[in-house]
């Protein structure tokens, strides 16, 4: 068994990793760690009670065992990179569900705030599989991507190749109230909630310039992603509707299949892809629709695990040298 921690067990993605790793055949939770700490994990997530249970730790790296060999930061952002560097320092490896060290310098502190470890941020990797799995092999470090540029993205690299960028591409992506987070506020009370829709932070969300930077990346050019994420009333569950314009006309089924054939966690659907299928799992499901050059891909996850917790499982299957389905869920909870 190869022991791991978790700092930041209070939270939904918290939960989740916890929820996948009890059951994992290889893994063993060590440590757990809050930033108050004393208390059991029971009380935490009563969910969890008769099922699970270990005294939670005030977060401390020098107090992590000896035998941890990765550690798992649920954390905000800049408070993850105070942790990272010095787990880092320790031989640990780390698996960051913040955001971090998913942007280069300049991207993150204009839409963030200074950095706090930018020794560190250059050798970190970007931990979509399907796009970096080799260098997530010989990662020390991962940069757990956002739950929209997760499902996002995956709709897009494969049509990277054929993308006019001379166009901008549109992005209409609506998220379950969970990802908000588990602090409560005014806009995700229920009653603001309930029987409800609407958008938030439109053209201005962080996650946009996350989708940017990947997209120009991987195509060598400079590209514009309009993204505005909406709010559903639900608890959990994603779905991405992006448009794009084409430079020819393709067939985007081949595409898409060509690009996913070794893709264990990618689903491709004839008809439209709804949140039920996936939400409980690791896949992203996706259906896509041509007309002459306007291309719509349409995908769906579980921001709480795809979008979260269980890629954050797939990165360290992969960082530890396992398979990368490993303990991972993968039957939905329809209906």
């Amino acid at each position: 068994m190869i022991d791991i921690g978790i700092i930041g067990a209070s939270g939904y993605t918290g939960l989740e990793l916890i929820k996948i790793l009890i059951n994992h055949p290889e893994f063993n939770i060590k440590y757990l760690a809050t930033s108050k700490g004393g208390e059991e994990l029971s009380k935490l997530h009563p969910s969890l009670k008769n099922v699970f249970d270990i005294s939670i730790s005030k977060a401390d790296v020098s107090k992590i065992p000896s035998s941890c060999k990765l550690v798992f930061l649920a954390l905000p952002h800049k408070t993850a990179a105070a942790y990272a560097k010095e787990l880092l320092k320790r031989g640990i490896k780390v698996v960051d569900l913040s955001a971090d060290y998913r942007l280069e310098l300049d991207a993150y502190e204009k839409h963030y705030c200074e950095h706090e470890d930018k020794k560190n941020l250059s050798s970190a990797v970007y931990g979509l599989p399907e796009l970096n799995r080799e260098k997530i092999t010989q990662a020390n470090l991962i940069a757990n991507p956002g739950c929209y540029p997760t499902v996002s993205l995956l709709c897009i690299l494969p049509f990277i190749d054929f993308i006019d960028f001379d166009a901008p591409i549109i992005i209409d992506a609506k998220s379950g109230v969970s990802g908000a987070g588990k602090t409560p506020n005014e806009g995700v009370h229920f009653v603001a909630v309930n029987d409800n829709i609407k958008s938030y932070a439109p053209l201005t969300h962080r996650h946009a310039p996350e989708i940017e930077e990947k997209i120009s990346i991987a195509s060598g050019k400079s590209s514009k992603v309009v993204f505005v994420p909406h709010l559903l009333p639900m608890t959990r569950g994603m779905l991405s509707s992006c448009y794009v314009s084409l430079k020819e006309e393709i067939n985007e089924k081949e595409v898409l299949e060509k690009f996913y054939k070794n893709a264990e966690f990618v689903r491709i659907y004839d008809e439209p892809v709804n949140i039920k299928t996936s939400v409980g799992t690791n896949f992203c499901d996706i259906y896509t629709k041509r007309d002459g050059k306007t291309l719509f891909i349409s995908g769906s996850i579980d921001n709480l695990l795809r979008g979260a917790s269980s890629q954050a499982v797939v990165n360290a299957n992969l960082m530890c040298e396992l398979d990368e389905n490993t303990g991972i869920p993968s039957i939905s909870y329809a209906p």
